[in-house]
C-alpha cells in the first residue's frame, strides 16, 4: 500500500485498527512511535547493485490506556514527516513487536489495516542458478508420440 492511499483510507476513518496475519488485533491503545524513511543501498547474490526505498511505520503497544491514536492525528504525523523528511509516494512497511520486531506489509480491507506478512526472496535466481517455478502441462495437450522416441514427450 502506498502513502498516498493511506493518507486517502485515513481521511474517511472514525478510528484506525490494525490486524496481525493471525487475525489478531494491535491491541485499541498501540501508539506510532515513528514514521520515517528507509533506504536500503544493497548487492544482491547476484552482483546487482539495488536501491529500494519505503516508507516505515513503528507501532508500539503502550500501557497507555488512556490514549488512542486518531486518524486525523496519524495523518499529520504523516505530514509532517513528509516535509522534514522529504518523503515520497512510496511504499509502506510496518513494524511491530512480536517475538523480535516483525516486519510486515500493509493493506486495507475497507474496515482497517492488515499487516500482511513479508518473505525473504533471492533477487537473482537466474545468476545464482535456483530454477524458476516449472510451467504446468496438461497431460492431455501432449501430443500422441511414443514417450520414448527421440522426440518424444517423456525427455
Amino acid at each position: 500500500m502506498k502513502l498516498s492511499e493511506v493518507k486517502s483510507t485515513l481521511n474517511k476513518l472514525k478510528t484506525i485498527g490494525f490486524q496481525l496475519p493471525n487475525g489478531e488485533f494491535v491491541p485499541n491503545h498501540f501508539h506510532v512511535t515513528e514514521v520515517g524513511k528507509i533506504t536500503k543501498h544493497f548487492i544482491d547474490c547476484g552482483g546487482t547493485v539495488r536501491h529500494e526505498e519505503v516508507v516505515n511505520f513503528q507501532l508500539w503497544n503502550a500501557n497507555d490506556y488512556d490514549h488512542r491514536l486518531h486518524p486525523e492525528k496519524l495523518a499529520n504525523i504523516i505530514e509532517l514527516s513528509e516535509k522534514v523528511l522529504n518523503i515520497g509516494d512510496l511504499e509502506v512497511e510496518v513494524e511491530y513487536q512480536a517475538d523480535t520486531i516483525g516486519k510486515f506489509g500493509l493493506e486495507f480491507n475497507g474496515k482497517h489495516f492488515l499487516l500482511t506478512s513479508k518473505q525473504t526472496d533471492c533477487l537473482a535466481k537466474d545468476n545464482c542458478g535456483i530454477p524458476v517455478e516449472k510451467p504446468k502441462v496438461k497431460l492431455s495437450e501432449l501430443n500422441d508420440e511414443p514417450c520414448c522416441s527421440p522426440n518424444g514427450n517423456c525427455c
